[in-house]
């Protein structure tokens, strides 16, 4: 697809053409692959299954993390000539989904009841095609290199047969039984959900002092009427908690305290009374209290609080159930049975005032769990759902990591890793849902015995009879996507050629907040159904936040800046892959900023234009040129140079990337092609091709030699401008039909040259010094200038460089006296760099005696602003200012003594 460049570098007018070109030619399956001679089909391979992203989100800066990353491994690894995979999916969100389409109905007035499940679950499938579609695109216009043709999705019939044999191996084992727990609600979804599902939403709340009565021999209640400002009377001694929950007061079954806690200890084994029914519940010590919080007393309900549950356990105290599946307050709620939980909240504190059992009220800041899809406050809720016991499959997972099987990268989240495994509870996988895979257990109305099989049965296998229905309920989202990494590639069929080819993956590379909610599981149920580890390695990235470090949020002001997709329509797509990969570090969070997306595409417009240089300056070189090498024994210094450079950035960034320190790869590959080739090898090439009498064959190949290897080298964090570029090269300097394709450059190191770095270092430094006097004296731009240059035994080396430090120094060749040792003018401005010394006279470059006056007013203003300082410093300011304020102000006095010394040097 070569074409010739234009003037502008345009994201938008080449990205969309490239991709579509890129998938036409087939290059993003292995088997093409093998067709070109890239990789053997029975070579090294490569795979990474793509984190199924919900089909009902919008691309997000995570998502678009994810994405970089991943194809810029899979980019890295193709060119290395890895047969790669990187399979592609979506995951059907249960009731993410659900709650799209819920909403939808509802703009209809229906709900999900009116359509029936068949007819609903129908609608969402057909609400999936169209998101589906939109997510591809999304990642399309990422540049995802990934094999869309074997893409898969968690619902997919061979997806919902690994489920289904995933959860009959789990269920025969023992492993999966229905039992009634504490877990997750979300009364707006009527389900229960995972923690990852809960999101902590900080807010400003009410933390309530309540009191209820202690039991003596002259308490009279509770025979008064709750609400009659009595119920309390006759009671002589009280103990009282701190609660943010009032409604949840009608579950209380105890008054915990800690046992060290000497301000309740006379009352630990002593009964309370509940108010409003009088329930007798008794006054315990346990470690889990925190004596620090409120009065140190709290209260206890075991059926609507993790932490009370478990006390409740060791207690052995019941469970009353306050609230049904919408949140509303049940029969056992006494009075405010019928009542919505706030509702509940309000009128029973204002009984509690009545009754004078509320002591105070205070602002109080706190995080609430809150769904993640609806956003509606998550209600702690005793509730029989479907537990799978993972203790066992935690164990083998953790061994694979000690063993090395897996790799956790960066290394202290693995200790989280550890630490979560170590604890891990039964796993809740039911949800109250239509959309998703339904639990495989059918129940005999007859024998009451449960019946779980590979295919659907039509008797009850214990006694026969025909009797039996399946769970209402469908597995948790996780259960599938924690298959993922072998269900994509055909298990259960374990003769499956990609399972055989490609499990266990090499690669899951996603954010570490997920590490225990999906890693964990897929490293457990992997393991448990395969007997390998699913991959060799996690790379877990951060965060992505705002220049300022804040979450971005949606009620953030101005967050269409972190839209992806209108950072790509802005700055284009290897803007943004450019920016988040080099601006991150493995499991640390990285700051947007928009002015590091400027800097990538300016980034991209400079090689842009630097190849556009190139081209016009190599359209003679003949099939036989020296491009692709080898290089003759004539190189000039400078092109000893910048090839060196080159291959001792391959063999870095190649270490690098094997290391996963990317973003440092990513990095230095700018720091070359900009501050070395093209501001340094690009602008010294010039005096050879604008010489006519000058050879330049060898220039012309090394300057698109170099450009040629550094657009390989680039081409896994930029893919489309650097696929652009490589194209509009000539055929005699590239190697292939398309840099997607070519081979990963490996380095020459007959090619690294130690004395030809460190002489360049020294013609490089001898021009920016004379650049920084020129500029220091304010020396009008291109104006050439005479130098004398004491170069002692780099003489010889320096005079050979010679049309090189007038073109880039801007010095007057006939001028310019380079010796072993020189006799400057005494007002000579002088330029140290090691044993070298430049000399600039400054008589005729400057109007001396007005540059004394210049710098005498200078000096005499940094006088006063270092004599504010000082008296600043030596004041009241010192004592009284903030620590951090009188320290930038003793910095400031620094660099202005600093600067005054400079100014004394120069005006003698």
């Amino acid at each position: 697809m070569a074409k010739q460049l234009a003037q502008v570098y345009n994201p938008q007018e080449i990205e969309a053409g490239i991709y579509r070109w890129w998938e036409e030619q087939g290059y993003f399956r292995p088997e093409k692959q093998v067709e070109l001679g890239l990789a053997s089909a029975d070579g090294p391979r490569w795979c990474i299954t793509m984190p199924p992203p919900n089909v009902t989100g919008a691309l997000h800066l995570g998502h678009a993390m994810t994405a970089a990353v991943e194809d810029m491994m899979t980019r890295y690894y193709r060119m290395r000539g890895f047969q790669t995979l990187f399979l592609p999916g979506s995951d059907h969100a249960g009731i993410a989904t659900q709650n799209v389409v819920e909403r939808e109905l509802r703009k209809e007035g229906l709900t999900r009841h009116d359509l029936g499940r068949e007819r609903f679950v129908e609608q969402v499938w057909e609400w999936k095609e169209i998101y589906h579609a939109r997510i591809t695109e999304q990642h399309k216009r990422l540049g995802v290199s990934c094999d869309w043709e074997r893409e898969r999705f968690t619902l997919d019939p061979d997806l919902s047969r690994a489920v289904r044999t995933a959860f009959v191996h789990l269920y025969k084992k023992g492993l999966i039984y229905r039992g009634t727990y504490l877990v997750n609600w979300c009364p707006r979804c009527t389900s229960a959900i995972s923690d990852l599902e809960v999101i902590p939403q900080e807010r400003t709340d009410h933390l309530w002092t309540i009191r209820y009565p202690v039991l003596g021999e002259d308490w009279g209640g509770p025979e008064n009427e709750w609400g009659s400002g009595k119920w309390a009377e006759g009671a002589s001694e009280f103990i009282q908690m701190a609660t943010t929950r009032p409604e949840t007061i009608l579950g209380d079954t105890a008054v915990a305290v800690h046992p060290g806690d000497g301000r309740w200890a006379h009352l630990v084994g002593r009964t309370a009374v509940l108010p409003v029914i009088g329930r007798r519940i008794p006054i315990i010590a346990d470690e889990a209290v925190q004596p620090e919080f409120g009065t140190g007393a709290v209260k206890v309900t075991p059926g609507h609080d993790p932490t009370d549950n478990e006390i409740g356990i060791r207690h052995g105290l019941e469970v009353v159930n306050v609230m049904n599946d919408t949140a509303q307050m049940t029969e056992e709620a006494g009075p405010y049975a019928g009542q919505d939980r706030f509702e509940c909240r309000e009128n029973i504190l204002a009984d509690f005032e009545k009754e004078g059992l509320l002591v105070k009220t205070e602002p109080y800041f706190h995080a609430v769990g809150t769904c993640e899809r609806c956003h509606t406050d998550i209600e702690p809720r005793i509730s029989t759902q479907w537990f799978a016991n993972v203790k066992p499959l935690a164990e083998a997972a953790m061994e694979a990591v000690r063993r090395g099987e897996t790799t956790i990268i960066p290394q202290r989240e693995r200790d989280r890793f550890f630490h979560w495994m170590e604890n891990i509870r039964p796993w809740c996988i039911s949800r109250q849902l239509w959309w998703g895979h339904r639990i495989p257990v059918w129940t005999c109305d007859d024998c009451g015995e449960q019946t779980c099989e590979l295919e659907d049965p039509t008797v009850c296998a214990h006694c026969g009879s025909p009797n039996i229905h399946q769970e209402e309920d469908v597995l948790d989202t996780w259960f599938s996507s924690g298959l993922w990494p072998f269900s994509t590639l055909g298990w259960p069929d374990t003769d499956a050629p990609d399972l055989l080819r490609y499990y266990p993956t090499d690669m899951r590379e996603t954010g570490y907040d997920i590490l225990f909610f999906w890693v964990a599981r897929e490293m457990m149920l992997g393991i448990e159904m395969t007997g390998k580890a699913p991959y060799s390695t996690v790379y877990l990235h951060g965060l992505v936040r705002n220049e300022q470090g804040k979450k971005i949020s949606k009620s953030m002001e101005n967050i269409e800046r972190y839209d992806p997709l209108k950072i790509i329509a802005q700055y284009g797509s290897d803007a943004l892959r450019y920016t988040l990969l080099t601006s991150s570090t493995p499991g640390l969070d990285m700051n947007l900023d928009p002015r590091r997306l400027e800097g990538a595409r300016n980034f991209g417009n400079k090689i842009w234009q630097a190849t556009r240089f190139v081209l016009a300056n190599s359209q003679d070189l003949g099939p036989q040129s020296s491009a692709l090498g080898p290089w003759p024994l004539a190189l000039g210094l400078v092109d000893r140079w910048i090839l060196s450079r080159l291959n001792r950035l391959i063999q870095e960034v190649t270490q690098l990337f094997d290391e996963h320190q990317y973003g440092e790869a990513g990095r230095r590959i700018n720091d070359f092609l900009w501050g070395e080739y093209c501001d340094w090898y690009l602008e010294a090439s010039k005096v050879r091709l604008y010489d006519k009498d000058a050879a330049k064959e060898t220039v012309r190949g090394v300057l698109l030699h170099v450009l040629e290897t550094s657009l390989r080298l680039l081409h896994p964090f930029m893919p489309f401008v650097t696929e652009a570029l490589w194209q509009s090269l000539p055929e005699a300097g590239r190697e292939g039909e398309a840099l997607i394709v070519a081979p990963w450059p490996e380095p020459d190191l007959a090619l690294i040259d130690e004395e030809a770095e460190e002489q360049m270092g020294l013609v490089m430094g001898l021009i920016r010094s004379i650049r920084n006097l020129r500029a220091e004296y304010d020396v009008t731009p291109g104006k050439r200038i005479p130098a004398l240059i004491a170069a002692g035994g780099a003489t010889p080396m320096l005079s050979e460089q010679r049309a090189i430090l007038c073109s880039l120094a801007k010095l007057d060749p006939d001028q310019l006296i380079i010796q072993p040792s020189v006799h400057p003018a005494a007002d000579a401005a002088t330029a140290v760099v090691g044993d070298v010394v430049g000399y600039l006279p400054l008589a005729g470059l400057v109007d001396l005696e007005a540059e004394r006056a210049r710098l005498a007013k200078e000096l005499a203003d940094i006088e006063a602003r270092i004599t504010r300082s000082e008296a600043l410093l030596a004041g009241e300011f010192a004592r009284k200012a903030p620590p951090h304020v009188v320290q930038r102000e003793r910095e400031k006095l620094a660099d202005l003594q600093a600067t005054r010394k400079q100014l004394r040097e120069r005006l003698g």
